[in-house]
């Protein structure tokens, strides 16, 4: 079972938790890392573009001139891709980029990105994330007080909307809560952040998950 510091707002230790070695000492995993982080961003994707071909584009129905005796190019339609306002050679069309990634795939990646960060000294657990003011200077002094110079994502275990006030105009500082805590988020950023109660919410949520799984399991 890992035991991590745990610091407050100002970078004092003020206490310690256990995290399960199950969850957060997975062996890294890059192809399924690489694979959450893809899935993510073809999700993420809209795929709405479009354009019209000759056969879609309003009126041409008529012949513009008649076939020979005209000294002009033979035309068909005034729709054809040659004519201005015609139709687009192999126009793009509007598609689904979605990707599927199974529940366990999905977990994995996850917790393998997170037991990297902690393997490598780049997480975090703060025993309570929250300002007063909402003042940037007081996410700033946050900062300085634990000399991050990269990118730092910050999980709270609710949105605090002064937490993501203070925070907003800070470059290289992003905040989320701990349902939105996603592969792609914790690969991107070089440092990770996390309020012990979102620790506790995330640890307890897959470990009853494990638990259940077992039980189905042993009953079969």
């Amino acid at each position: 079972m890992a035991n991590l510091k745990v610091y407050n707002m100002n970078g004092q230790e003020v206490g310690a938790i256990d995290l399960s070695s199950d969850l957060f000492e997975l062996e890294y995993n890059e192809p399924l890392i690489h694979q959450a982080v893809v899935t993510r961003l073809a999700n993420a994707r809209q795929g709405t573009k479009g354009t019209l071909t000759r056969t879609e584009v309003r009126g041409g129905g008529r012949k513009p001139w008649r076939q020979k005796g005209t000294g002009n190019a033979r035309q068909g339609s005034i729709r054809a891709p040659q004519w201005i306002k015609g139709g687009v050679v192999f126009a793009p069309k509007s598609r689904d980029f979605s990707k599927k990634m199974n529940k366990t795939a999905k977990r994995t990646a996850l917790f393998s990105a997170l037991s990297k960060r902690i393997a490598d000294g780049e997480f975090y657990v703060i025993d309570n994330i929250e300002v007063k003011e909402g003042k940037t200077k007081e996410m700033v002094a946050f900062k300085n007080a634990f000399k991050f110079d990269s990118s730092v994502l910050m999980v709270m275990n609710d949105n605090d909307s002064l937490v993501i006030r203070a925070a907003r105009n800070i470059y290289g500082l992003q905040t989320i809560s701990i349902d939105e805590l996603n592969t792609y988020d914790v690969v991107k950023n070089h440092v990770l952040v996390i309020a012990k109660d979102a620790v506790e919410k995330l640890q307890a949520a897959y470990v009853v998950e494990d638990e259940e799984a077992q039980e189905e399991a042993d009953g079969e």
